[in-house]
């Protein structure tokens, strides 16, 4: 699994192409495909928030992470050992996050999903997050 990753062609032609659409409507309740993760800086501390794709699991959400690993967001999350996903119009505080590989992934898809996930956003990389009662915490 490498840190981090060029987009390739069709991702970053299609992230660009549905951008202004997906920062109007990630996280709201009629749209469940797409979140947005609250984070803070690790160097600033300021207040972030991105859009992504979710897939939810039996303890978290799992979002695929086509740019990889080594983004800022993705390293803030995981340096702070958590974060909020806003999803369905709620919030979400999520704990634990480990990056996991296409092996752990797969499970959470439906074949459909994997497929369209896999054409659209190719990653060697995702962000498997937990509600803290879930984890324990």
């Amino acid at each position: 699994m490498t840190t981090s990753a060029a987009p390739n062609d069709t991702s970053w032609r299609f992230a660009r192409a549905t951008a202004p659409v997906v920062r109007r409507l990630a996280g709201r309740r009629a749209f469940p495909l797409w979140a947005v993760v609250h984070h803070r800086g690790r160097v600033t501390g300021r207040a972030l928030a991105v859009p992504v794709t979710v897939v939810t699991t039996p303890a978290g959400f799992i979002i695929n992470l086509p740019w990889g690993a080594g983004t800022n967001w993705v390293r803030n999350v995981v340096a702070a050992g958590g974060c909020t996903i806003r999803w369905k119009g709620a919030d979400h505080r999520m704990a634990d996050p480990v990056i996991v590989g296409e092996a752990a992934a797969r499970p959470y898809y439906s074949r459909p999903a994997w497929a369209v996930a896999r054409r659209l956003f190719p990653a060697d990389a995702w962000l498997l997050l937990s509600r803290p009662d879930v984890t324990g915490e």
